[in-house]
C-alpha cells in the first residue's frame, strides 16, 4: 500500500520538482562553485561576507525554482502590473525618496527598497508582452511605443542618479526592442544622433561622472583618489600572469590595495589568484551560459517567449561585459556586479528571476511538444 501510494505521490510532486532545464542549471553550478571559491578568499578579511554570499545563493536559488515553475502565461499576466507599479516607485523615489551619499534611489515601503532593480525584469516583461500583443502589425509607430515604454523609466533612474542601473534597465529595454525586428537603419540613424548629441550628454553630467569618464582615460592623473580603483585592479589582473599567484595568495585583495574586492571589483582578486587560465574557465562558462539561453529563446513557442528569452540571456552578457571592462579600465566605473561572482543579494535575486524564467519557457515549450 505505502509503495502503491508513493508511485501515485511522484507524478504530483514531479512537476513542481524537475523544473530545472538541466545544461543551464550544470552551468550556473560550475559559475557558483567558482565563485564560492573565490568569495572565500576575498572575504577572508570581511567577517561574515563568505557567510553573507552563501545565504545569497541559498535565496537566489529559491527565487530561480519558483519563477521556472511559472508558466509564461502567468509571467504575461503579471508584465502590465509590475510595470506600473515599478514606475509608480521610482515616481515616489524622484517625490520624497531617501537619500544616501547625494543619490536618492531608496523608497520606504514599509520596507527600505530600490526599485529600479524591479524594473531590469519588469521592463522586458512589458516590452515583450507589449510586442506579443502587436504581433504581425509591427510598424513604426508601434517601435515609437516602446521607445516611450523605456524612456520612462531609464529618464527616472538616471535622475537619481544611478547610470549603472540605468544603462543596464535601457539595455534590458534595447535587447526586446532590437530582437522585434527595429530595422538596422533606425539603428545606424540613433547611433548617429548618438554620436552627435554627445556635448549636450557630457554638459548634464554629473561631476562625478565626468571623472569617472576622464580617469578612464588616463587614470594616472589622480592615483590616490579617482584613479586609485583602476589602477589597483590593473596591477591585481596584471599580477596573475598567465596561471595565477594561487588561490588565497592575491597580495593585492588581501594587504586590502583592491576596494570593494567582494563585490564590484572582486574579478580583480580571481584574475590575480587564477591568471589568464581562470579567467579563459570564467568567460567560456559565461559563453555556455550566454549560448544556452540563446538557444531557448530561438525555440521560444511565442514571441513573448522570444524575446523575453533573448533580452534576459543578453542582460547576462551586459553584466559580465560591462564588469569586466571597467576593472580591467576598458570601461568607466559605474558599479556593475558580475553575475554570480560578485557579493550583493539583490543582483542575486535579479538574476535568479530571470534565469528562473529561462528556464519556464524551455519547459514550457516541452510541456507544449509532448
Amino acid at each position: 500500500m505505502q509503495l502503491t501510494e508513493r508511485r501515485a505521490l511522484w507524478p504530483t510532486i514531479k512537476p513542481y520538482l524537475a523544473v530545472f532545464d538541466g545544461p543551464l542549471a550544470l552551468i550556473v553550478f560550475l559559475i557558483l562553485s567558482v565563485s564560492t571559491i573565490c568569495m572565500f578568499s576575498a572575504g577572508l578579511d570581511a567577517p561574515g561576507r563568505f557567510e553573507g554570499h552563501m545565504r545569497n545563493i541559498l535565496i537566489s536559488f529559491v527565487v530561480m525554482w519558483i519563477a521556472a515553475i511559472m508558466p509564461p502565461a502567468m509571467l504575461m499576466r503579471i508584465a502590465v502590473p509590475l510595470y506600473t507599479v515599478g514606475v509608480a516607485l521610482l515616481i515616489a523615489v524622484a517625490t520624497f525618496g531617501i537619500i544616501k551619499k547625494g543619490a536618492r534611489r531608496w523608497v520606504n515601503v514599509g520596507v527600505v527598497i530600490q526599485p529600479s532593480e524591479l524594473l531590469k525584469i519588469a521592463l522586458p516583461l512589458m516590452l515583450a508582452w507589449f510586442f506579443q500583443k502587436r504581433e504581425g502589425q509591427l510598424r513604426w509607430q508601434e517601435f515609437a511605443v516602446a521607445g516611450v515604454l523605456l524612456a520612462i523609466p531609464v529618464g527616472l533612474i538616471a535622475k537619481q542618479p544611478d547610470l549603472g542601473t540605468a544603462i543596464l534597465v535601457m539595455s534590458a529595454g534595447f535587447y526586446v526592442i532590437f530582437l522585434a525586428g527595429l530595422s538596422w537603419k533606425v539603428l545606424i540613424g540613433l547611433a548617429i544622433t548618438g554620436a552627435a548629441s554627445l556635448p549636450v550628454v557630457w554638459s548634464v553630467l554629473h561631476d562625478y561622472q565626468r571623472q569617472r569618464v576622464m580617469t578612464l582615460i588616463d587614470p594616472t592623473t589622480d592615483p590616490l583618489g579617482k584613479g586609485f580603483h583602476i589602477i589597483q585592479s590593473m596591477i591585481a589582473i596584471g599580477s596573475g600572469g598567465i596561471s595565477g599567484k594561487g588561490w588565497m595568495k592575491g597580495t593585492q585583495a588581501h594587504l586590502e590595495f583592491i576596494p570593494e574586492r567582494t563585490s564590484d571589483f572582486v574579478f580583480a582578486v580571481y584574475s590575480e589568484e587564477f591568471g589568464l587560465v581562470g579567467n579563459l574557465v570564467l568567460l567560456v562558462l559565461y559563453l555556455l551560459l550566454i549560448g544556452r539561453g540563446m538557444l531557448i529563446a530561438a525555440n521560444g513557442p511565442t514571441v513573448f517567449c522570444r524575446l523575453l528569452a533573448g533580452a534576459i540571456t543578453l542582460i547576462f552578457f551586459t553584466y559580465a561585459f560591462v564588469n569586466m571592462g571597467m576593472v580591467s579600465g576598458i570601461l568607466p566605473v559605474v558599479g556593475v556586479p558580475l553575475p554570480y561572482m560578485s557579493y550583493g543579494g539583490t543582483a542575486f535575486v535579479t538574476l535568479s528571476l530571470g534565469l528562473g524564467m529561462l528556464m519556464s519557457i524551455q519547459r514550457h515549450r516541452k510541456l507544449v511538444q509532448s
